[in-house]
C-alpha cells in the first residue's frame, strides 16, 4: 500500500462518515414533514421485516403531513401499527386507501433535546473522522518504518491528513448548523 492508496482510502472513509451523519440527522424529526422520518420503520410483509419504503410510496404533500400509499392495500393495518409502535410519537390515520401521518409542532423543550441529539450524532461523526486520520497516520508511519517513504514524505502527508480532517470536520459543522436551524425554526 502506497501513499496514494492511503489518501484514496481516507477520502472514501471520511466521505462515508459525513454521509452517515447526514443520514442520521435526516431521521431526526423536525417540525417539517420529511419522508426520511419514516426510514427506520419496518413492516411485516409476507413474514419478512421489510423497510416501509419498499412496500409503498411516502410523500410530503404539505409541510406538516406525510402520506404513505402502500402498493398492496392489505398492508394498511400493518403499516399503521408499525408507525404507532415506532418511538416517533406520530399518530397515523388510515382511510382505507392511504395512511396520513400529521406531524405535530414541536415544543421548545423537544426542539432543544433534538438539538442535543443532533450535536451528539455530529460529534460521533467528528470522532470517526479523527479515527480515520489516526489510522492513516499509523499506515504512513509503517511505510516510513519499512523505508518505503522518506521522513519528509511522512511529515508532508501527515500535514495533508490533518488538513483533510479539518476540512471534513468543517463539513460536519456546517451540516449540524443547518440541522440546528431547521430544528429551531417554528
Amino acid at each position: 500500500m502506497m501513499i496514494d492508496d492511503v489518501k484514496k482510502d481516507v477520502k472514501h472513509r471520511m466521505d462515508q462518515a459525513v454521509e452517515t451523519v447526514r443520514t442520521e440527522l435526516a431521521k431526526l424529526r423536525t417540525g417539517k414533514a420529511s419522508p426520511a422520518i419514516l426510514d427506520g420503520i419496518t413492516v411485516s410483509y409476507y413474514g419478512a421485516n421489510t423497510p416501509l419504503r419498499q412496500v409503498g410510496n411516502i410523500s410530503a404533500p404539505e409541510p406538516r403531513l406525510l402520506v404513505v400509499q402502500p402498493w398492496d392495500r392489505s398492508l394498511l393495518g400493518e403499516i399503521e401499527k408499525a408507525i404507532l409502535k415506532s418511538d416517533l410519537g406520530l399518530n397515523p390515520a388510515n382511510d382505507g386507501i392511504v395512511i396520513r401521518v400529521p406531524i405535530p409542532t414541536l415544543t421548545e423543550e423537544r426542539r432543544q433535546s433534538l438539538v442535543k441529539v443532533a450535536k451528539k450524532i455530529t460529534e460521533d461523526g467528528r470522532v470517526a473522522v479523527r479515527n480515520i486520520r489516526r489510522d492513516a497516520n499509523e499506515k504512513l508511519k509503517k511505510l516510513e518504518k519499512d523505508h518505503k517513504i522518506s521522513e519528509d514524505d511522512l511529515h508532508r502527508n501527515q500535514d495533508e491528513m490533518q488538513k483533510l480532517t479539518d476540512e471534513y470536520v468543517k463539513k460536519l459543522d456546517e451540516i449540524l448548523a443547518l440541522k440546528e436551524k431547521e430544528i429551531m425554526e417554528i
